[in-house]
């Protein structure tokens, strides 16, 4: 049974820092990805970040560019998502979730809101940006 969860989420002061992790158990493959959305308050899920188990490829939403890092410790099946410069528009609820096997440019086109369904979810982490 596949698990996804999520951890280190909380309150910040605007420009502060913030480490998100997500460990992921009971996956079958060692190709896979992991993806970072976000939900705010009355707002539409939208794509964070993204990593690729294997060549480590990295994508990143506009908003988040240069300002969040996603890093992955395969031996620990653990994705990191580091945010500095938080901003009160970053607070929302942090999902973390897990893919396997897919085409990686089509997973990595979801952080930017292309069309394609991550087949595991974690359970998601607030994080409250205060101005």
């Amino acid at each position: 049974q596949v698990r996804v969860m999520e951890s280190g989420g909380g309150l910040v002061h605007s420009g502060g820092s913030l480490t998100l992790a997500c460990t992921a158990s009971g996956l079958t493959s060692e190709d896979y990805a992991i993806g970072w959305f976000r939900q705010a308050p009355g707002k539409e899920r939208e794509g964070v970040s993204c990593i690729n188990s294997g060549d480590g490829a990295t994508n990143y939403a506009d908003s988040v560019k240069g300002r969040f890092t996603i890093s992955r410790d395969n031996a620990k099946n653990t994705v990191y998502l580091q945010m500095n410069s938080l901003k009160p528009e970053d607070t929302a609820v942090y999902y973390c979730a897990a893919t396997l096997g897919g085409p990686w440019s089509l997973i990595a086109s979801a952080v930017q809101g292309a069309l394609y369904e991550y087949d595991y979810w974690g359970q998601g982490t607030q994080v409250t940006v205060s101005s």
